[in-house]
């Protein structure tokens, strides 16, 4: 299940499957009893369950779960946003099967064992005030396990930002498909573990809505990743050059270097300023060094068509000389990586940076948000859209390029609309010189002929369990080296 599909694509994969000949309330039903079971096995036995419901089809599923928590002996309160006689279509009748009382919003909260937090779903398009507020407020401060249908009340589906506030829970149950809220910074640190519940929507009727959006794991990109062969040589597998900074700023390209051997280039080159040659062959030893003094060097090092693949930007420096090896590695063909100051040296002209790279083989752009707002300026509409999705997909378009959109949820947007959300990046991986390490691993997945989205997603993928396996207080080196962990276990099927 690795679409995400938007509210509005929810909406309609609901509406084909009633028009097919399921009842909406037949899938109110299964979603309701999806929320029952992972109700139940959360809640002490015959425990107390209170279950607070909106005036929309997320109450109804509210109202069919408190329903059958009742019949399976537990103890279960109902509150209501609103008048029951206000509820409609499919709602109003879940409502009817259920023939307890109905409290006001919010009633026994504290005394319950868990709550059920039924109030708005992913459709959400609101900010939360009034009653709503008060409510959610209510659920955060009772201290209690908090299953949430379908996503927190107060997270918009589509964004995943907080609308005003949003109920912090314990685990979500959503309903076919994950929604980009579930994997989008805040939302997904407010929807706790997700359950997706199968109601009866087909895999067909998913694909029928062309969804372009997908969660970031290896079945997304896993037939393109590439394998050594027992009949292969390095020579097979893509030489990387990294193009370094000044003397005293290396550091940078020889993580990227590192990286991007350790990802499993077969060659890597760092192109440097020759006062930088002794620091860099000092501290190097599977990654070669070569002179390469501004564009013209670097034109001079790429006569050697085996040099596939360049990564441009880690501790170069911002300016002119780094927009000139940009149009350099363009021209020559080569598969590029476009990060950090490589990025800041096109600030305010995304347009003259999209004109540079139009004749590279494929371009991957690194930047986070705040590069992304100096490369295409202040005054640049792309930088008020609210969704992150959204906003990567606006850039890659732009830019005729893959945009790996770093920080919390990365999004991979290809400029054909694709787009892949992470979610398996710690916290403990913003840290100095880790996307630098990113920009490695991407390079050496383009010199080995990955497609720049796939190559793109794998990279932020691995990043992210690399972040993992090094745990907290780790530094940028130490990903390099959990790389070969990862790399073990995506290789040998474990992953």
């Amino acid at each position: 299940m690795l679409e995400i599909l938007t509210p509005a694509e929810m909406t309609e994969a609901d509406r084909r499957t009633i028009t097919a000949g399921t009842p909406g309330i037949v899938l109110m039903e299964r979603a309701g009893l999806a929320v029952a079971e992972r109700s139940a096995a959360l809640a002490p036995a015959r425990g107390r369950i209170a279950v607070a419901c909106g005036p929309g089809n997320n109450g109804g599923d509210g109202f069919v779960a408190a329903r059958l928590l009742r019949e399976r002996g537990f103890d279960v309160r109902v509150s209501l946003l609103g008048s029951r006689d206000a509820l409609k279509g499919d709602a109003a009748e879940a409502a009817k099967q259920w023939n307890g009382s109905v409290e006001p919003l919010a009633a026994g909260l504290s005394n319950a064992d868990l709550i059920i937090d039924a109030l708005f779903g992913a459709g959400l398009a609101r900010n939360l005030d009034g009653e709503a507020r008060i409510a959610v407020d209510a659920i955060n401060a009772s201290g209690r396990p908090v299953i949430a249908v379908d996503l927190p009340s107060g997270i918009d589906g589509r964004t995943g930002k907080i609308r005003g506030t949003a109920v912090q829970a314990t685990e979500s149950v959503t309903f076919c498909r994950r929604k980009p809220g579930h994997l989008l910074s805040p939302g997904r640190d407010y929807c706790g573990r997700v359950t997706v519940a199968d109601i009866g929507i087909s895999d067909a009727t998913v694909k029928s809505l062309n969804p372009v959006t997908f969660s970031n794991e290896p079945e997304l990109w896993k037939e393109k990743f590439p394998r050594p062969q027992r009949d292969g040589h390095k020579y097979d597998r893509g030489h990387v050059v990294v193009v370094s900074g000044p003397m005293h700023a290396t550091g940078a390209a020889r993580l990227a270097s590192r990286a991007a051997l350790r990802a499993g280039a077969g060659l890597v080159t760092v192109a440097a300023p020759k006062p930088a040659l002794p620091v860099l062959a000092a501290s190097l030893m599977a990654v070669m060094v070569r002179e390469a003094n501004g564009a013209k060097g670097l034109a001079k090092l790429l006569a050697d068509a085996r040099m596939n693949t360049v990564i441009l930007g880690p501790g170069q420096g911002v300016g002119k000389p780094t927009r000139d090896t940009v149009a350099v590695a363009a021209k020559a063909k080569r598969s590029l990586v476009i990060d950090a100051d490589a990025i800041t040296s096109f600030a305010g002209a995304s347009d003259v940076l999209a004109k540079a790279i139009r004749p590279a083989q494929a371009a991957v752009l690194t930047p986070h948000d705040g590069e992304l707002a100096k490369l295409f300026g202040p005054k640049s509409k792309l930088l008020a859209i609210d969704s992150k999705v959204d906003r990567a997909r606006a850039a890659a378009k732009a830019l005729g390029a893959t945009v790996l959109l770093k920080g919390p949820g990365t999004v991979v947007a290809s400029p054909d609309g694709r787009a892949s959300l992470c979610n398996n990046a710690p916290p403990w991986l913003a840290t100095a010189g880790s996307g630098d390490v990113l920009a490695g691993i991407v390079g050496a997945l383009l010199a080995q002929g990955m497609p720049a989205f796939e190559a793109a997603s794998a990279a932020a993928w691995l990043h992210g369990e690399a972040g993992n396996i090094a745990g907290p207080g780790m530094i940028s080196e130490d990903l390099e080296l959990a790389l070969h962990d990862v790399l073990g276990r995506l290789l040998d099927g474990r992953a």
